[in-house]
């Protein structure tokens, strides 16, 4: 049975704590308060993957468009290589550009070389290192991509090119 994707909600907030804690380390996964903040800017978007009625994965994204920023993509352990991330992101990168985004940033440790791998297969390319950037120990890299047909967008939504 394929994973169903959704909007998150509220009541999603213990599961995606969980989730994310179990995904990074200490000091790198997200705190309660910083994840119940980022999921509460106005700015913030977050989808969910649900496998059984279980959340197996969540993708949260700030934006400000034209950019917008991945915070954070989670995938449970029993569920990667799935094409669950794949999903997520895809879902989050078409609604982003719906809303006027035309680049979207994330980081990754440089030593996270599955997660790096993973971001390049998606069309997001290193632009920067970032030294010392998780536990003020660990690299990162800044990454970007330019979502397609950034050129070609409608002035306003329906309006034909």
């Amino acid at each position: 049975m394929p994973v169903t994707l959704r909007a998150h909600e509220p009541r999603d907030f213990s599961a995606l704590l969980r989730l994310d804690q179990a995904c990074f380390p200490p000091g790198i996964a997200y705190s309660k308060t910083l994840l119940r903040y980022f999921l509460k800017l106005p700015s913030a978007d977050a989808m969910v993957a649900e496998d059984a009625g279980r959340i197996v994965g969540f993708i949260l994204t700030e934006e400000n468009p034209p950019l917008a920023h991945v915070i954070t993509l989670d995938v449970a352990e029993s569920h990667r290589r799935q094409g669950v991330g794949s999903a997520l992101l895809a879902e989050s990168e078409k609604n982003l550009a719906l809303r006027g985004v035309r680049t979207i940033l994330l980081e990754t440790a440089t030593s996270n070389k599955a997660g790096v791998a993973f971001w390049q297969r998606h069309g997001y390319r290193i632009e920067a290192t970032l030294k010392r950037y998780y536990l003020q120990k660990i690299d990162a890299y800044e990454m970007r991509k330019f979502l397609p047909g950034a050129a070609k967008t409608a002035k306003h939504p329906g309006e034909m090119i």
